[in-house]
């Protein structure tokens, strides 16, 4: 059972009252230190890859290193494409073996991303047991995150969700509540927390059928976090976190050891930094031992 997609671990969550952790990754350092974390946690874990990080190592590769890692590993592992507004390039990160596809067609009206979310739904639907992401509504990034909020217009409709979900077909769902890509410059970021449970009700009221995402986030506080677990949130994102790790451990290791240079010790360092982030939030989601 170690390669899955995302909406079978994801069911187990939104049942049990937990979330899986998902966490973007731009090399094989903190790929390996993500499923690492997700083994000595024994929790199911998604890991993510942004557009970008993904055409520069290459799908095949990105694919390639999944498997490696996932196959040897005890636990669940999904590997997803986060945000990506290329149908075409979902078709081709499906075919390669992405177990996971998010189809962001959420600043499109609402029938166009109806139409592209179906598009993708179908086509990964095709290739196997793929599931697939999609989004409505606008989630901001740190800088519109209160505008974003405050505005209802460009928050996730219930209503129109249950639409959404029911014309695409689409595996699971990331309504916009408020949340913010980034780092919030706020200790109280405007949250709907009614809106997400009401859509979580009114999708799954009657059994876990379409489980919901929660973007953005890192920089949540705890008890925001305890209460999108409770509204139904049962995979967050997790991408600025691991950036910032990434480079400040790296940025600490060298400041620390100037006169060195030794890649393979600056690379346990980082490993062993990002491990530390990804755990902790594991800890947060409640997922530890679910695996």
């Amino acid at each position: 059972m170690s390669i899955v997609n995302a909406k079978e671990i994801m069911i187990e969550g939104a049942k049990n009252g937990y979330a899986v952790g998902a966490f973007n990754v731009t090399d094989l350092l903190q790929f390996k230190a993500v499923v690492e974390a997700a083994i000595e946690k024994k929790a199911p874990v998604i890991v993510q890859t942004s557009v970008k990080p993904s055409q520069f190592l290459g799908t095949q590769l990105m694919v390639n290193i999944y498997r490696t890692l996932a196959e040897s590993a005890p636990v669940p592992v999904c590997l997803h494409l986060d945000h990506c507004t290329d149908i075409e390039y979902c078709k081709k990160c499906s075919d390669a073996g992405y177990t996971n596809i998010m189809i962001d067609a959420s600043k499109h009206p609402f029938e166009e991303n109806i139409r592209q979310t179906k598009a993708v739904v179908d086509y990964a639907h095709s290739v196997g047991n793929i599931s697939v992401e999609g989004e409505l509504g606008t989630v901001g990034g740190v800088e519109d995150q209160i505008k974003v909020a405050e505005d209802e217009a460009q928050l996730a409709n219930p209503e129109q969700s249950v639409e959404f979900v029911e014309r695409t077909g689409v595996d699971i769902f990331a309504p916009a509540i408020g949340t913010a890509h980034g780092v919030y410059k706020t200790k109280n970021p405007k949250i709907d927390f009614e809106r997400m449970a009401t859509i979580h009700k009114m999708l799954n009221g009657n059994g876990i059928k379409t489980p919901l995402v929660v973007h953005g986030g890192t920089g949540l506080p705890d008890d925001y976090i305890v209460k999108l677990l409770q509204a139904g949130g049962a995979k967050f994102n997790v991408s600025t976190e691991l950036k910032h790790t990434l480079i400040d451990a790296k940025w600490e290791y060298i400041n620390a050891h100037r006169d060195e240079y030794d890649p393979g010790k600056l690379d346990v360092f980082v490993r062993d930094a990002t491990r530390k982030a990804v755990m902790g939030w594991m800890d947060k989601l409640g997922c530890n031992g679910k695996a």
